[in-house]
C-alpha cells in the first residue's frame, strides 16, 4: 500500500497520524519514514484498513486497541549512557 493510500485510510478512520502512532505505540517518526519509502508495511496497512472499516461500521476501535495495553518498544544499547550525578561528582572529587 502506498503512503497516500494509507493517509486516506486514516482520514476514513477519522484519526490523525500523531494519534494513530500513539494508539498503536509506534513512533510518529517511524511512520513518517514510510512517506520517503513510498510504501507502508503490510501490518500497518492492515491496521489502518481495519480502523477505517470499524469507523464506517460505527465501532469504537480506539477502546478496543487501548484494552490491549500495548507497550512501546524502546531502543536498547544505542548511543552513550548518560552519567549519573553521583558518578560525575565522584569524578570531580578525584580530579581535585
Amino acid at each position: 500500500m502506498t503512503f497516500i493510500e494509507f493517509k486516506k485510510l486514516l482520514l476514513d478512520a477519522e484519526i490523525t497520524l500523531p494519534k494513530f502512532s500513539k494508539l498503536i505505540k509506534v513512533s510518529e517518526k517511524n511512520l513518517q519514514s514510510y512517506k520517503k519509502k513510498g510504501e507502508v508495511p503490510n501490518t500497518i496497512a492492515v491496521i489502518a484498513a481495519c480502523f477505517a472499516e470499524m469507523k464506517k461500521s460505527g465501532m469504537a476501535y480506539a477502546s478496543v486497541v487501548e484494552a490491549l495495553e500495548l507497550k512501546a518498544k524502546t531502543k536498547k544499547g544505542a548511543g552513550f549512557a548518560k552519567k549519573k550525578k553521583s558518578d560525575a561528582s565522584e569524578e570531580a572529587e578525584k580530579t581535585e
